[in-house]
C-alpha cells in the first residue's frame, strides 16, 4: 500500500534530471556558434560563400542560387534562405 500524500491523487512520479556535460577537452576543441536571421544580410553572406565553392558554375547548384537571390531581392527571404542553403549543399557535395 502505498503512502497517501495530502492534495496528491495517485502514486507520485519522480522522473530523474538528466544533466548532459561534454567530455573532453571542452572549449579549445568546441565548434564556434554561428547565429543566424532571416535577413537581407545573411542572404548575401551565403550567396558569396555559394560563389567562392568550387562547384558553384555546375547545375543544380547555379540555378538554385540565382533562384535564392532573386527570392532574397523580392523580399521572401526565408525560401531564398532556404534555397541558397541548398545550392551551398549542393556545391559541397564530394568536395
Amino acid at each position: 500500500m502505498q503512502p497517501k500524500i495530502e492534495g496528491m491523487r495517485g502514486p507520485a512520479l519522480f522522473l530523474p534530471l538528466l544533466i548532459v556535460v561534454p567530455l573532453g577537452a571542452g572549449a579549445a576543441t568546441e565548434v564556434p556558434v554561428r547565429v543566424t536571421t532571416d535577413s537581407s544580410a545573411y542572404c548575401t553572406e551565403l550567396a558569396v560563400r555559394v560563389a567562392g565553392a568550387p562547384r558553384s558554375a555546375e547545375e543544380p547548384v547555379r540555378s538554385l542560387a540565382e533562384e535564392g537571390q532573386r527570392l532574397c531581392e523580392t523580399g521572401h527571404v526565408r525560401t531564398g534562405i532556404a534555397k541558397l542553403r541548398r545550392a551551398l549543399r549542393a556545391a559541397q557535395v564530394g568536395s
